[in-house]
């Protein structure tokens, strides 16, 4: 069984209890170039639908969601403990569902959660567009795997897929402190660490989705855009 642990800002623990909002010194960080990235793709004067895909605490879909009026927003976790956090982000969006229990390593077809009244595993070619933050280095390759299959199954087609986080590329990391940051996250599990590029993009190949863009930010973090064909 794998941990998704999603925040980059550990829990903060009293006794039996989380707090409800989960700091995220990083998120705060990289939550504005992230999303000038995502201006660039998201059409704010058309309806759309996106799904967040291990939305951590809820720091980003909660600032990102206020510049995109017209799009609903669905944030999720594997993480129930993380819904408390989630919905205090979220509390004062008016297109922000509640969050639902996502596990992007299994297929859809055994996702029981609901979507704006709907069962998410009959939603085939629903969403607009979908997001993963900081995710794919910080959970076992078969989450990443889920990712990609099931994007290819809720997107509709020419939908966008957003992935953000530190990536090589054809084998090469930089800077070194992504080297020491990838060599860590080996140490603390090995099923983590930072994904090449190359091999994404044969995954996604394999799910009829292509690698649109890359986009260097802050932070040596790089946001991905690919579409389903």
């Amino acid at each position: 069984m794998f941990k998704n642990v999603i925040c980059e800002a550990q829990f903060t623990k009293f006794s039996r209890y989380y707090i409800k909002m989960l700091r995220n010194p990083a998120g705060e960080r990289n939550k504005q170039p992230i999303l000038e990235t995502l201006q660039q793709y998201i059409d704010v004067n058309k309806e759309s639908r996106l799904l967040e895909i291990s939305s951590g605490c809820g720091l980003h879909i909660s600032f990102i969601s206020s510049y995109f009026p017209m799009t609903r927003f669905q944030p999720s976790e594997y993480d129930k403990a993380l819904f408390k956090s989630i919905k205090e982000y979220t509390k004062d969006c008016r297109n922000v569902n509640e969050p639902i229990l996502i596990d992007i390593s299994k297929d859809v077809e055994c996702w029981d959660s609901m979507c704006d009244g709907q069962f998410l595993n009959l939603c085939t070619n629903v969403f607009d567009y979908m997001l993963n933050i900081n995710m794919i280095h910080i959970t076992a390759l078969e989450c990443t795997e889920g990712l990609f299959k099931n994007c290819s199954k809720l997107l509709k087609p020419n939908g966008l897929l957003f992935t953000y986080g530190p990536y090589s590329i054809n084998n090469v990391l930089i800077p070194e402190s992504n080297v020491s940051f990838d060599k860590g996250l080996r140490r603390q599990n090995p099923c983590w660490g930072i994904r090449d590029i190359a091999d994404l993009k044969s995954l996604a190949q394999k799910n009829s989705m292509n690698l649109l863009k890359i986009h260097d930010l802050p932070s040596n973090n790089k946001l991905l855009v690919w579409n389903k064909n």
